[in-house]
């Protein structure tokens, strides 16, 4: 397996936020990270991406153990919900930022950032301050951030909870089909069943720190593993096209 997560632990002030949690992931899969506030989710992200230390347990990224590893030396980029962009640049510059730290020449990295901007949609806004363009666009320049190192594997925490609905759809849609055609693995944390449905490959269900069901979504909803999945999830009805993909969700 690509990721692999062995029995991971963690207490806060004598409270075992997760509890020996365990999961794989494969190359180039979405992993949704799904469970209420306080259930262990963004404690599980950041022991992933080393801005926590596990109490015990390991991190496997392509077979290296990065358990140990700071934060700036792994493989791995994170999208924080607060995005973390940089006012004082122009988009096409908070885009190459990371860039600078990896040898890479400076029209390199400006050819390099205007394709990685031409993805998202933002060739057009290269030259803009961050305080000129929108919630939404700012999204899409912290994802281009994280894309464009290349990284092992990019965790993502609630990066939508902040935009309304309207745009939130849209951009779940730009992410799948950035994580499709790019072939990354991702990690992203979410409240929101109904986004994890559309999004993942995998979903794995967290309850006050325990993992209690990882599948894939159409195996997670037609196979609930307890009365309290069930619930969770909320759905009545779900429609399916014949491959496996989802056409319709109805809320009870």
């Amino acid at each position: 397996m690509y990721l692999e997560l062995d029995h991971l632990k963690k207490h806060f002030d004598g409270r075992e936020v997760v509890r020996d949690l365990s999961l794989t992931l494969e190359r180039g899969q979405l992993l949704c990270i799904l469970g209420a506030s306080g259930c262990g989710k963004t404690t599980t992200l950041n022991m992933i991406g080393g801005f926590l230390e596990p109490d015990s347990g390991s991190v496997r990224l392509d077979g290296q153990d990065i358990t140990r590893i700071p934060p700036e030396q792994r493989p791995v980029t994170t999208v924080f919900q607060s995005y973390g962009l940089f006012p004082h640049m122009t988009v096409l510059q908070n885009v190459i930022y990371g860039l600078k730290f990896r040898g890479v020449k400076r029209e390199q990295a400006r050819q390099k950032g205007m394709r990685y901007l031409d993805m998202v949609g933002l060739a057009d806004y290269a030259s803009a301050y961050i305080q000129e363009i929108s919630g939404g666009q700012q999204q899409r320049v912290a994802l281009a951030r994280a894309l464009i190192v290349e990284p092992k594997l990019c965790l993502l925490d609630e990066p939508f909870c902040n935009l309304d609905a309207a745009l939130r759809t849209r951009m779940r849609h730009e992410l799948k089909r950035l994580q499709k055609d790019l072939g990354l693995t991702m990690v992203f944390v979410t409240h929101d069943q109904e986004e994890a449905i559309i999004l993942a490959d995998r979903i794995a269900i967290m309850d006050q720190g325990e993992l209690v069901q990882n599948d894939a979504p159409l195996d997670l909803c037609r196979r609930p593993a307890s009365p309290f999945v069930a619930e969770f999830m909320d759905l009545e009805s779900l429609v399916w096209t014949e491959d496996g993909r989802l056409l319709k969700i109805i809320k009870r």
